[in-house]
């Protein structure tokens, strides 16, 4: 099964959740943590692995030899995100805009362009006792962080829980991360900008067609805020967090839940039974 766990805004508590939830069911099934928040990974200050594997990642640019170009300007044409142009007699590539689908190079009448490699980031792969663990790191200044996480994904084990650690926010790299998930974790707040980016990720997630299930995280008596939404769209909150000092300062020391309160262990344990269970409600089978 995967399991992956997101939210509408940053700073819910997102990563307390799965580096929690991974820890805390280790004992009992095969598991692995994937970090697909690729520009801010940091999952591993709270699982503590060890790195036997490291990867590059690369995309593909064109790369222009004007001594066969005729600058007729097909490969601008077809260009959908603007990232090669033809001035007069000059052929500019903006390799920052470059989504290395191969079209400019395939439609070049005189064979011009090549396709380049170009690093935009790392995949590290290791171990956290044996909770197996995957992260990718994408390249400070990159502006894609698409295809690092498209690696990432694909050393998902089907074989194991896994679990998915994925970017804030509900943008592209996000519904890469969520996308083919068995089911999604939503982290929220209760606030009314945590109901509002709730929300935004509950669109999302219905629209990739998974199956969702919400935890408030510094839960109070503010929680009525985002209960009503989950009665109104038939969503069940699933898991509360309380605000409590002393869970921010095991957080703050680089502890989940599950190593500083050994009795969370036990609560998201179960968790991951009720996750079970409303797979087999609404779909008659259950993927482990």
């Amino acid at each position: 099964m995967q399991i992956s766990v997101a939210s509408g805004k940053g700073g819910t508590g997102k990563t307390l959740v799965a580096t929690s939830l991974a820890l805390s069911l280790r004992d009992k099934y095969d598991v692995q943590l994937l970090d697909c928040d690729v520009e801010e990974p940091d999952d591993s200050i709270f699982v503590r692995r060890d790195i036997v594997q490291r990867e590059l990642v690369y995309v593909t640019n064109p790369s222009v030899d004007e001594n066969l170009c005729s600058y007729c300007g097909k490969c601008a044409e077809i260009c959908a995100y603007h990232a090669i142009a033809v001035i007069k007699n000059h052929i500019l590539t903006f390799s920052n805009l470059c989504h290395g689908c191969g079209a400019c190079a395939y439609l070049c009448p005189e064979s011009a362009i090549t396709e380049m490699n170009r690093e935009i980031g790392v995949i590290e792969t290791g171990m956290s006792g044996n909770l197996d663990f995957v992260q990718g790191m994408l390249t400070v200044g990159e502006a894609m962080a698409t295809p690092v996480i498209d690696q990432v994904k694909k050393k998902a084990d089907n074989d194991k829980v896994v679990i998915i650690d994925t970017p804030p926010g509900t943008s592209c790299p996000v519904v890469h991360s969520v996308k083919g998930s068995d089911f999604c974790l939503l982290v929220t707040e209760p606030t009314p900008f945590g109901l509002n980016d709730l929300a935004l990720a509950v669109e999302t997630v219905k629209k990739l067609g998974i199956q969702c299930g919400v935890i408030i995280n510094r839960s109070s008596n503010n929680d009525p805020v985002i209960e009503n939404y989950c009665n109104e769209e038939d969503i069940p909150v699933l898991m509360k967090i309380p605000l409590d000092t002393e869970i921010a300062r095991l957080y703050s020391k680089g502890f989940t839940l599950a190593e500083g309160m050994p009795m969370w262990k036990e609560i998201f344990k179960s968790l991951f039974e009720n996750i079970e269970e409303i797979k087999v409600e609404r779909t008659g089978s259950i993927k482990r």
